[in-house]
């Protein structure tokens, strides 16, 4: 296998620019990390701060001091917002995506702006804003006067003014721009959105988005806007177009012209001195079937190095090669400077869903331990599919999850009968290697479609080179069946609704409608939903569930029809769009759903820890300690620390403190980032599945966390927490 394939040196004229530029500013003499104005903390994306006030031998007296109501949870609504502060302000995002300004030092409201009336009079959607997460915003100033939040609501991107709310009339149209624009034709009516912000380099905003996992899906280039006009500056394709890098890396050389995905849904981080923007991308579509797409499909499962000013490429590495496991990477990496057998390393720290750390040099994208090109199974029972003979494995660091799952792996807390037949179902199903190919009898995704790392992120404290990363380890089972895409002379709406739902909701919702993984049971839909208001949701999107635009009125009524079990109308006929069909439409095979491997008491079939907190030198690549990340309630009452699975990621700060919420046991806790040793915890008002900020207002040091749970069936909340020390005496 060509290296290069998979990993390419500084290859444009740019390099020299840059290379000059970062001997200007080492890293010592970088942002003192003691504010929090950009998500994840810094653009170097350490979610670390130098504050020192609360530290380890005070935590002990952290206590709520303010909590803020954004007034707008519903049913399954979350918070996954990671807030800035700039100047005493917090800037956040509720649960129904609302805008908000806050008085950082007491949570009152200063503003709030709701994009919902803005979507129904003039977006894509008609009658019902589609209503994905979004993780944080994005602050760009430029003097005192000029100062502007930009942050997603679904496919439009808006430009806020920070002081007053008001969007800002120049920007794009009216003060946004529909993120469809400058993705061809095809991409105009496909789900789209951007649920983690952009990042700011200039007087640019670059900026990913996340497109649908199924075909046909939207291209996922990345892209940068001015700031100020809204125009595009410059775009990279992640699915090369003819002539550009790695057009070779694709078989089928109209790749570009169907395929999408290949998307930074998870953000960015970037080197400002050096100018380079650090681009991690997901996989390419169909996750789990890559007959059509064969090939390596660079720029899928990559990080990409690129030169912040024109989008063009420095270096890229692989970490996965042709996807057929939904192993995107899933979070923007962490940059810090290393000392490795004495030497000084720039590096860049890319976590994965799978366990992994990979560790390069910052500048040309050197692995600094080694990656070894391993052996991985081929055979693969699904017609046309053709795995890649080998996969990167790094030497260094050592993985942070367990990655096989075995039969002495199994849950031993259940009774010996649940746990023998647990052993029956094991064995029905391939497990003893990760790169086993996707199988109708059914292969083991561990530690699971989320994870390992998840797009909470790491912490990196960049004076002591050492990572902190939470993962869950919750094994889940990808099955896939044979799709049907023929459509009969005579079919009923019954018939032609069921054949749409395996099409399109099966992957999510399961083949009986009953849910599966974090997608929940369609079951008892119809009490809530008439027909026209499904066909209005199928079409807009809600939350997680991505809109289905490029369902015609006859396709979107029949699968209403069938999901809601509407009688009267499952037996007339079902009269077929006129669709013109390719093989980029009738991908043969579909996957059962995201199905977790439980116990027949509802835990995860692994033997715990489900949820773990690790602390690794990236000098040296070995793992300081790891602890045990959450409790369920009933365990823990019989002594038995399990674990949980987790969203949101840690922070860690000069006190000597890694603060991290994230657990399904809605509680944020304080560690001593030196040895693991729980210090403090509290309780939430719901689970904060989000990334805690720290920050400081007139000398006192806060910590903020958002508690919006609505993940793994937990209740929904609508608030953010602050903690902070009691006010002296």
């Amino acid at each position: 296998m060509n290296k290069k394939m998979f990993f390419s040196k500084a290859i444009h004229k740019s390099i020299t620019v840059l290379l000059l530029s970062g001997l200007i500013a080492c890293h010592s003499n970088q942002a003192l990390y003691n504010s929090w104005q950009v998500y994840g903390g810094n653009k170097e994306n350490n979610h670390y701060s130098s504050l020192t006030q609360i530290n380890t031998n005070n935590v002990i007296s952290l206590q709520p001091v303010w909590e803020y109501h954004c007034g707008d949870a519903g049913e399954s609504t979350q918070i996954q917002v990671n807030p800035i502060i700039v100047d005493g302000v917090l800037y956040g995002v509720s649960p129904q995506l609302k805008l908000f300004a806050l008085n950082a030092a007491n949570g009152q409201q200063k503003w709030n702006f709701n994009p919902l009336p803005d979507t129904i009079n003039g977006g894509k959607a008609n009658g019902y804003f589609m209503m994905n997460v979004c993780r944080g915003v994005t602050y760009y100033a430029n003097g005192t006067s000029d100062r502007r939040i930009f942050y997603a609501a679904g496919a439009k991107l808006y430009c806020i003014n920070a002081i007053n709310g008001k969007p800002i009339a120049l920007f794009g149209n009216g003060g946004s721009i529909d993120l469809h624009q400058d993705l061809g034709s095809r991409a105009q009516q496909l789900y789209l959105a951007s649920t983690t912000p952009g990042i700011i380099y200039k007087d640019m905003i670059i900026i990913g988005t996340r497109v649908a996992e199924e075909m046909p899906a939207a291209p996922g280039d990345v892209r940068a806007y001015d700031v100020h006009s809204g125009q595009l500056r410059w775009i990279f394709h992640t699915i090369p177009h003819p002539g550009e890098p790695e057009f070779h890396s694709w078989d089928d050389a109209t790749a570009y012209l169907h395929v999408g995905g290949a998307n930074a849904w998870a953000g960015f981080s970037m080197d400002e001195a050096k100018g380079i923007v650090y681009v991690p991308t997901g996989s390419a579509v169909y996750d789990f079937y890559g007959g059509l797409r064969l090939g390596n499909n660079l720029y899928a499962n990559t990080l990409i190095a690129l030169n912040a000013n024109n989008g063009k490429e420095i270096w890229h590495y692989q970490t996965v090669h042709h996807d057929l496991w939904d192993r995107d990477l899933p979070t923007a990496p962490a940059l810090l400077t290393l000392n490795v057998n004495g030497k000084q390393i720039d590096a860049v720290a890319q976590p994965t869903k799978t366990g992994f750390v990979f560790l390069f040099n910052r500048l040309t994208g050197e692995p600094v331990f080694p990656v070894k090109e391993q052996a991985v199974p081929t055979y693969s029972e699904l017609t046309g599919e053709r795995p890649s003979p080998t996969q990167p494995i790094p030497v260094l660091p050592v993985p942070f999850t367990r990655q096989i799952l075995t039969e002495k792996d199994l849950n031993h807390l259940i009774p010996d009968t649940s746990l023998s037949e647990l052993k029956q179902r094991l064995s029905r199903y391939q497990s003893d290697n990760m790169f086993t190919p996707p199988s109708k009898e059914g292969v083991i995704i561990f530690p699971g479609f989320d994870g390992g790392a998840e797009w909470g992120g790491p912490a990196a404290d960049p004076t002591t080179g050492i990572l902190y990363v939470n993962a869950s380890e919750m094994p889940w089972i990808l099955t896939m069946v044979n799709a049907k895409h023929t459509i009969p002379s005579f079919e009923t709406k019954l018939q032609a609704g069921i054949r749409l739902f395996r099409t399109n909701c099966m992957a999510c919702h399961g083949p009986a409608m009953q849910g599966s993984g974090n997608y929940p049971s369609l079951l008892q839909i119809n009490k809530k939903y008439q027909q026209h208001q499904l066909v209005d949701l199928i079409t807009t999107g809600r939350r997680m569930m991505p809109s289905f635009q490029q369902l015609t009125d006859e396709e979107k009524n029949a699968l209403a029809v069938y999901v809601l079990n509407i009688k009267a109308q499952q037996q007339e006929k079902y009269t077929a769009p006129l669709k013109k069909m390719t093989k980029w439409d009738s991908i043969p095979y579909a996957s059962t759903g995201y199905n977790k491997f439980l116990t027949k008491e509802g835990y995860p079939a692994v033997a715990p820890p489900w949820g773990t907190l690790t602390a690794i030198n990236l000098n040296t690549g070995k793992i300081l300690w790891k602890d045990t990340l959450g409790d369920y309630p009933e365990w823990k009452a019989k002594g038995t620390h399990t674990g949980t699975e987790n969203y949101g990621g840690p922070v860690v700060t000069a006190g000597g403190l890694l603060f991290i919420a994230a657990t399904s046991d809605a509680k944020i806790r304080a560690f001593n980032k030196r040895t693991g040793k729980l210090l403090w915890e509290a309780n939430l008002p719901a689970c904060g599945f989000a990334t805690p900020a720290v920050y400081a207002v007139n000398g006192k040091q806060y910590v903020v966390i958002a508690c919006g749970g609505g993940k793994l069936k937990k209740p929904s909340g609508d608030s953010y927490v602050a903690f902070a020390l009691p006010n002296k005496q």
